[in-house]
């Protein structure tokens, strides 16, 4: 038989529902465990292309030859020609005063004294004085070669030569412009033009 004894009836405890602060705390915890510094996936095209135009007018403005800039000394009396045409503002600048071989305003090679040889040996490929190509002058047109070529592509030009602007003194001889203009030739210059002082027609 059954027993008769009531049994004490079992009480389930109630979980008290969370309050407003709890609330906002947890969600506060939760966003500082999802937060955290984005990682940047993308890039500014904008921002490039401003940086690469910068780029670009620095170095054209750094490769332009001016008139304006050639140096006046008695180291370097230019010749005189009774020519009208506009001096060529393209092309990279070779001094060649009576002491110096200079590109862009920057010595490269010194000239004896007697130049009617050309420069000494110990600047030449061979060693020799016979040689025509001067290696200092090579060095530094091929840096400025390399150079051009970027701003030619960049601006849709002929990139197979580049020019050369040859400022020279009226006294220079022969045969160290044959080897300054045969230097060049072996470093992609195709084009030279010889800048001279405008005198007066006869």
């Amino acid at each position: 038989m059954a027993d008769p004894t009531p049994k004490p009836a079992v009480t389930v405890p109630r979980e008290k529902p969370a309050g407003m602060a709890t609330y906002k705390r947890l969600l506060r915890k939760e966003i500082r465990r999802r937060g955290g510094e984005q990682e940047i996936n993308f890039l500014n095209i904008t921002a490039m292309l401003d940086m690469m135009t910068i780029i670009l007018v620095f170095l054209l403005k750094s490769m332009s030859a001016s008139s304006a800039s050639i140096p006046s000394s008695d180291d370097l009396k230019m010749p005189t020609s009774v020519l009208t045409s506009e001096a060529s503002q393209e092309g990279l600048a070779i001094i060649i005063t009576k002491s110096n071989i200079l590109v862009d305003n920057n010595p490269v090679c010194p000239v004896p004294p007697d130049a009617t040889h050309g420069v000494e040996g110990k600047h030449k490929r061979s060693g020799g004085t016979n040689d025509l190509y001067i290696v200092p002058l090579a060095n530094a047109a091929q840096s400025w070669r390399d150079r051009d070529v970027i701003v030619r592509a960049a601006m849709g030009k002929d990139t197979s030569s580049s020019e050369a602007i040859i400022i020279a003194d009226q006294g220079m001889p022969f045969r160290l412009l044959t080897e300054v203009v045969f230097t060049l030739g072996q470093t992609s210059f195709a084009k030279f033009h010889l800048m001279v002082m405008q005198g007066k027609k006869g």
